[in-house]
């Protein structure tokens, strides 16, 4: 492998400081891809309208086909912000606009790709912000592959596509994870469920691994609902996790949220070590994780 920087003409970046991952990397065999530390592009799916393309310029790699609004990730950036990063500079998206849903990665060991799909929560109006883009448009799902796909999007696309109908959502059982660990919740259990938020939030922002929550892909961003009950009721959502207040029994607020979340996108599964629970949330189409599942990932 090799790096080279842009030759004149394929600058991503025609004014201002270029970063130092403005480059290629020259595989093995001679391929070229962009990006010193990988690169990373954003899929946007809005649900009236499709998905988010960018017409490439003529004189940009693989010019005048359709691809993901994306570039080269910046020393240090993860793979997430440097999609949203790339999204806004190239498409005018904003970060507010779109909420993730998982992230799958290319990795060829010399190089990665990151796709980040992310929903449309706020719809909005793409912009064209810089000199790659020919052309933005939302294109219906069906209507893709009818486009010139860039040869990288459109040998992941098939694959992309068969993600865009899972929706996993994570149900927690508050009292029953507080409560598997002697460490004087009892004392204050709005604080002990706050902190749970707090740190159910951090894991929220990262992701969960597509293998612990037996999906495909290399992570997920479910929809995260923390249960609680008694004492601990009135704990506030935040910006990643719901917090649902049980008027009273737990458990059936629980099931009660898994019925209201299951359909025919949505993956549900609850986090409790309680067995009756358990038998009745599969009963209502639920997998089930014990508390220990989640208190491994947040430490």
């Amino acid at each position: 492998m090799t790096i080279e920087p842009p030759a004149p003409g394929e600058s991503r970046r025609p004014s201002g400081p270029r970063d130092p991952g403005d480059a290629w990397v020259v595989a093995p065999g001679g391929e070229r891809y962009w990006g010193r530390f990988g690169a990373a592009g954003l899929l946007a799916l809005d649900p009236e309208r499709g998905v988010l393309l960018q017409h490439r310029v003529s004189w940009s790699h693989f010019g005048d086909t359709w691809a993901l609004p994306g570039g080269a990730r910046h020393e240090g950036e993860s793979a997430t912000a440097g999609a949203l990063r790339e999204a806004a500079e190239e498409a005018g998206v904003p970060d507010a606009a779109v909420r993730p849903r998982l992230m799958s990665v290319l990795d060829l060991g010399y190089w990665s790709y990151a796709t980040l799909v992310a929903d449309v929560i706020r719809p909005f109006e793409p912009t064209i912000s810089d000199p790659e883009s020919r052309e933005l448009a939302w294109v219906p799902i069906d209507e893709v592959e009818s486009k010139p796909l860039h040869p990288g999007f459109a040998a992941s696309w098939a694959q992309l596509r068969s993600t865009l109908g899972l929706r996993p959502a994570i149900v927690v059982d508050a009292a029953n994870v507080v409560g598997s660990v002697p460490d004087g919740w009892w004392k204050d259990r709005a604080g002990a469920a706050a902190s749970l938020v707090g740190r159910i939030t951090a894991l929220a922002a990262i992701g969960v691994p597509g293998e612990l929550l037996g999906l495909g892909e290399d992570t997920w961003f479910p929809e995260w609902i923390v249960v609680v009950e008694g004492g601990a009721r009135g704990v506030a959502s935040t910006a990643g996790v719901q917090v649902a207040d049980a008027p009273g029994s737990g458990d059936d607020t629980i099931v009660t949220e898994v019925r209201r979340l299951v359909t025919g996108d949505r993956r549900v599964c609850v986090v409790s070590s309680d067995r009756e629970l358990g038998r009745r949330v599969t009963e209502a189409g639920a997998t089930v994780h014990g508390t220990r599942w989640l208190r491994d990932q947040l430490s």
